[in-house]
């Protein structure tokens, strides 16, 4: 049972966290910076730490925080949805589905005219996956067949990216692309990444209302229905906003994996299952998880952020199976 105290302060914590994260997030790299120059970079009172941060480190910063927000509060609505705490984007193959629709239009040089059609091929990719597991879902599979229905959605999509990789026609360049979104990374993001996943602001800021509902939908479809809640719109609203949260966090950023599993568990341990408070605390507990995860990555020498949340969720998965088991 989570204490009155760290429900009541959870959310500034939070916010506090996030904050100091930004800032060391600023200060480390190939040049490191002191707090006092990291502040006055950022005020432009020093000229080289300026064009630093706002040149190079605030666009990865930025893109990170909103992908982690994005694959957090997904796997919330995922797990609400479901009503199944063990679902995910990533574990369920919708990660996986936006990851091979970006790999197709890179693969075929669509990018090359424009980067707008990576989210696209990212939603359609990831709106094919989340079609295939609610069609399972609707038969009445449990945990186990939704878990085994992800793997081979996994296997299956990542076949699709494999086929494209293994073209022989691809250039270096598009290779390396293809590589990257596979891998996940946040190297070399821009402030066009960024305008990339601005919409991701927009889902949560429709997300955020529907936190009431989704604690009236975790009793039931009957008993949230019987206390006013339209249960099929709701759903809907659901369906479409996790989908396309995790298909923009794949677009910048390629596949990066369990950020939507730890963060709502860890948080829901943390302050209970009311997703008023959960929802908020998601959007910016994913923001502070994947940036301390990329500050990880970097003081390892430069490890992909794909990775080092594989290596951190992988042990996780694996103990909240045993816990379920």
């Amino acid at each position: 049972m989570p204490s009155p105290s760290a429900t009541r302060f959870a959310l500034p914590a939070a916010l506090l966290l996030l904050v100091g994260l930004m800032f060391v997030s600023l200060g480390i790299g190939d040049m490191n910076l002191s707090p006092a120059r990291t502040l006055a970079g950022v005020l432009h009172q020093d000229e080289l730490a300026a064009m630093v941060i706002w040149n190079m480190r605030l666009p990865r910063l930025l893109v990170a925080m909103l992908i982690g927000a994005a694959l957090a509060s997904s796997g919330l609505v995922m797990q609400a949805y479901f009503r199944n705490s063990l679902a995910s984007p990533g574990l369920l193959g919708v990660s996986a589905g936006g990851t091979a629709g970006a790999v197709v239009v890179i693969g075929a040089g669509i990018t090359a005219h424009s980067l707008l059609f990576l989210p696209v091929a990212s939603i359609a990719g990831a709106f094919v996956a989340t079609a295939m597991v609610i069609a399972l879902a609707r038969r009445g599979a449990g945990t186990e067949r939704l878990l085994l229905a992800g793997i081979a959605l996994n296997a299956m999509l990542g076949a699709v990216s494999s086929y494209v990789l293994s073209n022989a026609t691809l250039t270096y360049e598009r290779n390396a692309q293809i590589l990257f979104w596979l891998l996940g990374g946040l190297e070399d993001r821009t402030w066009e990444h960024v305008k990339m996943a601005i919409p991701i602001v927009v889902a949560a800021a429709l997300l955020w209302p529907l936190g009431r509902q989704m604690d009236l939908l975790s009793l039931g479809a009957d008993e949230a229905q019987s206390l006013g809640v339209d249960v099929r719109r709701l759903r809907r609203w659901l369906l479409v906003l996790s989908t396309v949260l995790t298909a923009l966090a794949t677009a910048v950023a390629g596949s990066v994996g369990f950020v939507g599993l730890i963060v709502p568990h860890l948080l829901r341990l943390l302050v209970g299952p009311e997703h008023r408070r959960l929802v908020p605390l998601s959007l910016i507990g994913g923001a502070a998880f994947v940036v301390a995860c990329d500050l990880v990555g970097r003081e390892a020498g430069g490890l992909r952020i794909g990775i080092v949340t594989s290596l951190v969720g992988g042990p996780f998965f694996l103990w909240l199976l045993r816990k379920k088991t």
